[in-house]
């Protein structure tokens, strides 16, 4: 398949531009044929076609899609005639691209969830097999409804999350920015209005000095050396399993940020499993497609451990306590599911549970940052202050009165 900028005729006469995917100009023709399109040239676009077919469409664009297929299966209007009014209703050009393809698949005979599989950036393994299983029970729109719903909490999962990050990188930016400010145009005219006094300067007014000819000297040798670093270290993650292993590990030993991280990814783990379990999919599938959703690795080699032990007839609850990364609370939860015969159910009050505690985590972590940083920087441009300020104050008392 091939990437084409295309110019066309609607039925309308009114001229019409896109990008579509297409093995040769017949197919082309036939697709635009097909949209009642009629074609007046087109040429392949070799460089666009990897930045477009591994753009994903946003998650609200896929929340609307998934909500509103639902509301028109539901009301009973086919899928070909439900997708073709999403395809006039999507101003996204990329998601009005996939539902476009999506259609002409389905048209060719395709299942709606293999069509999905040929947009893994847009339907994930998650996605992918909950719409089979809707397919397989003749329950797709209740599986569309579902789908909607875990997107809409994993985007609201991934809004905590980045809500934590947003205010201390705005301080610390503040913070880095004013220090070097500082230490590049302000603190040389004082030392050299320091020097030419020829008076001995405090301990801290010294290092400031210090710290601002390093930087000036080595700072912008800092930048690529800082660069090659963060080079390195993405290029042996990619490399070495164990290294990028490690590196997870450390992210979830952290003070204060790797409990939250490991909470976020208990409870992404165990919502994922409960919807695919409580859809009919087999508990080893259900792993697999969780396992491919979780970017931890340690988390990820977690779950393959418990589904080679599930699979060697342990228990899940035996199963995940042997994994290591699951919480007391969640095995619990778990073995009673098993025993009561209500595993969904038990899954159902852990996901409350963690979602509920992530949220009230980052929302105490947020409220004592907050004052934490200030002070912190604060006192950075008070000792900066006192820096400066001590030794001028000496100048100005030598003065003759």
């Amino acid at each position: 398949m091939t990437l084409h900028r295309y110019r066309a005729i609607d039925q309308q006469g009114r001229l019409v531009r896109g990008n579509i995917d297409a093995a040769g100009p017949v197919e082309l023709e036939a697709r635009l044929a097909r949209r009642g399109l009629e074609l007046i040239d087109s040429q392949p676009v070799w460089f666009a076609r990897f930045a477009l077919s591994h753009t994903a469409p946003p998650r609200r664009e896929l929340i609307q899609f998934c909500f509103h297929l639902e509301q028109l299966l539901d009301a009973g209007i086919p899928m070909l005639d439900g997708l073709q009014d999403l395809r006039d209703a999507t101003r996204h050009p990329r998601m009005r691209e996939i539902v476009t393809t999506l259609r002409e698949d389905i048209e060719n005979g395709v299942p709606l969830s293999v069509a999905a599989e040929a947009h893994p950036q847009a339907f994930d393994a998650i996605a992918c097999s909950l719409l089979h299983a809707g397919e397989q029970t003749g329950e797709l729109a209740p599986m569309l409804r579902q789908l909607a719903e875990t997107l809409i909490r994993e985007d609201e999962l991934s809004a905590h999350a980045r809500k934590l990050a947003i205010y201390p990188a705005i301080v610390l930016s503040v913070l880095v920015t004013a220090v070097v400010i500082a230490l590049t145009f302000v603190v040389p005219e004082l030392a050299q209005l320091f020097r030419s006094t020829g008076q001995s300067l405090p301990l801290q007014t010294q290092l400031l000095i210090d710290a601002s000819n390093g930087l000036r000297e080595y700072g912008l040798l800092s930048m690529p050396v800082l660069a090659a670093l963060c080079a390195a270290v993405a290029l042996a993650t990619q490399r070495s399993d164990a290294f990028a292993q490690r590196i997870d590990h450390i992210r979830l030993q952290l003070p204060i940020i790797g409990p939250i991280a490991h909470k976020i990814a208990i409870a992404r783990i165990t919502r994922l499993f409960s919807m695919l379990y409580r859809s009919g999919i087999t508990v080893l599938d259900a792993l697999r497609n969780t396992e491919h959703m979780t970017r931890n690795r340690v988390v990820r080699n977690s779950l393959k451990l418990a589904s080679v032990r599930i699979g060697s007839g342990s228990s899940i609850s035996a199963a995940f306590d042997e994994s290591g990364i699951f919480p007391s609370l969640v095995i619990r939860m778990l073995r009673v599911g098993e025993q009561t015969g209500a595993l969904d159910d038990a899954l159902d009050k852990v996901v409350y549970f963690y979602e509920r505690d992530v949220r009230e985590s980052i929302e105490r972590l947020q409220a004592s940052a907050e004052p934490a940083l200030t002070l912190a920087l604060g006192l950075v441009m008070l000792w900066i202050i006192f820096a400066v300020l001590g030794p001028i104050y000496d100048i100005l008392t030598q003065l003759p009165v």
